[in-house]
């Protein structure tokens, strides 16, 4: 049995019909590479975007495979009785890759939090009270997410850093030929000047 500094960091992938394959696989592997998936119990749930057509807003049907419908079905299931309870828990941080912001904040669990969806979904997760900010990634102490198809590298390497340090951080970028983009954005610091 490893010792409290070398334990393996328990994470839970969540799974859904019509979830992005890319927003789940790509955390799996990185956190696969440090050896941070203990399924048994759960310190970093995953919650991926979904995948499909993104549907048009202002069309008269409602397309039930774009990615609105896929994201408003999850509301039916017990998924968001399940991030509740991973958001109250104090050992546990809530990671949401692209869309898969949007459903726990769809659910009313993000109100007055910071994050961010892909650039498609930042007006609807702004109009669920939740403070959208654009950037890669948003870590908002239990909660991090992150905005873009591919952002779900960003995201993990950015939690490995938070979670096990910058020296695997980093090596894991090597790894996988992968340099992070942006900064993680945080509520802390000045407030920048506006250009005029």
């Amino acid at each position: 049995m490893p010792d409290e500094k070398t334990r393996p960091i328990p994470v839970q992938i969540v799974l859904f019909d019509g979830f992005d394959p890319l927003d789940a696989v790509a955390p799996y592997e990185v956190f696969w590479a440090v050896e941070l998936l203990a399924p048994a119990r759960a310190d970093i749930v995953v919650v991926p975007g979904a995948v499909g057509p993104v549907g048009d807003p202002n069309a008269d049907t409602f397309d039930e495979r774009s990615i609105p419908a896929i994201l408003a079905r999850t509301l039916q299931t017990d998924l968001p009785s399940f991030l509740a309870g991973a958001l109250a828990s104090p050992a546990c941080t809530l990671v949401c890759v692209c869309g898969g912001s949007l459903i726990p904040a769809m659910a009313g669990l993000l109100e007055g939090r910071h994050a961010v969806t892909h650039h498609l979904g930042m007006d609807l997760l702004d109009a669920t009270g939740t403070c959208a900010v654009p950037s890669r990634v948003v870590d908002d102490g239990d909660l991090i997410t992150s905005g873009g198809v591919t952002s779900g590298l960003d995201v993990a390497i950015s939690v490995v850093e938070r979670f096990v340090g910058p020296k695997v951080a980093q090596a894991i970028e090597k790894l996988f030929e992968f340099e992070r983009r942006d900064v993680v954005w945080r509520d802390v610091g000045p407030t920048p000047i506006a250009a005029m």
